[in-house]
């Protein structure tokens, strides 16, 4: 049985966010969105900004209304965020079984990082 490799932790700029925005907001609302995502990252403890605004970003799927509650999550706990938009097999895989196989984990594992780049690469 294989060991599960470690979950990947996507690198990602400000320039990444903006594109995202562009692309799934469009012009007339890109500065919008934008301005609202500046809101977090203000608070020293509002760790990963780009990461962070970046998973409110595909957990919105284009949503304003959408994308303002997912930023509240983020304000009170970025990792709510970053599970849902980069870990979601690999979390609803261990809610069902706390301790799964190595096998099951990497296939987890390799599903969320292969959705994660397709999204982000759009």
């Amino acid at each position: 049985m294989n060991e599960p490799r470690s979950q990947p932790v996507p690198i990602v700029t400000d320039a990444d966010v903006e594109r995202v925005v562009r692309r799934d907001y469009g012009p007339a609302h890109a500065d919008d969105v934008l301005a609202l995502l500046l809101t977090y990252g203000a608070e020293s403890w509002q760790r990963e900004a780009p990461r962070v605004r970046l998973a409110i970003l595909r957990l919105a799927g284009g949503d304003i209304e959408h994308l303002r509650r997912e930023l509240d999550v983020a304000k009170r706990d970025y990792r709510d965020v970053l599970l849902g938009a980069e870990y979601l097999s690999y979390g609803a895989l261990t809610l069902r079984t706390p301790h799964p196989s190595p096998d099951d984990a990497q296939r987890a594992i390799a599903a969320d990082w292969g959705a994660y780049q397709e999204w982000l690469r759009r």
